[in-house]
């Protein structure tokens, strides 16, 4: 009943930490519902910058589903990046980043990696290693669209580099000669 518990909010005085508490929850169930429409619309109602933006970083670093981690991250970065240490900018941003990347996966793998999500170069590796190229590409691609847009903890050039590596060693085979024998 988030909905009365908001009224009861605009009729009483309630501490500001049991009004995180009760939007953050409110935020986090409408977010586990799919229901991102309602989520914007709840983090708009609330008046205060301050509030709105403790109750979207307790949200998410509650880490909830893949969806709701994305909008999340999202979210922060669209409407507090100045308010963000730069640190916790780029955790932000790395798990935005990691989260569209995952976004680009089957289905059914997502959860393979998802615990990868907020760092998406390692993402790329693990990937690389369990030999999903396809994957791959999908993934370098749209890192490299989102690094053209935003900075963050590492560039296209370490992308190069991990690709470049690792063809490297697909390419590195060591074999023995053998003798003919007659």
């Amino acid at each position: 009943e988030y909905e009365l518990c908001e009224e009861w909010v605009h009729l009483y005085p309630v501490p500001r930490e049991d009004l995180i508490n009760l939007h953050r929850e409110h935020l986090l169930h409408l977010l586990e519902m799919g229901d991102m429409e309602k989520a914007l619309q709840l983090l708009q109602r609330i008046g205060d910058p301050g509030i709105c933006l403790a109750i979207s970083e307790q949200s998410l670093d509650q880490h909830p589903n893949l969806t709701a981690s994305h909008f999340l991250a999202d979210y922060l970065t669209a409407h507090f990046y100045a308010n963000l240490t730069t640190a916790r900018r780029n955790e932000i941003q790395a798990l935005y980043m990691g989260s569209k990347v995952l976004l680009t996966l089957p289905e059914l793998s997502r959860v393979n990696y998802f615990h990868l999500s907020s760092r998406p170069l390692l993402m790329v590796e693990q990937l690389l290693m369990n030999m999903k190229v396809d994957w791959v590409a999908v993934a370098v691609q749209t890192l490299h669209q989102l690094l053209a847009e935003q900075e963050i903890g590492f560039t296209v050039e370490d992308i190069d580099n991990l690709l470049s590596k690792y063809a490297e060693k697909a390419l590195n085979f060591p074999f023995a000669l053998k003798e003919k024998r007659s």
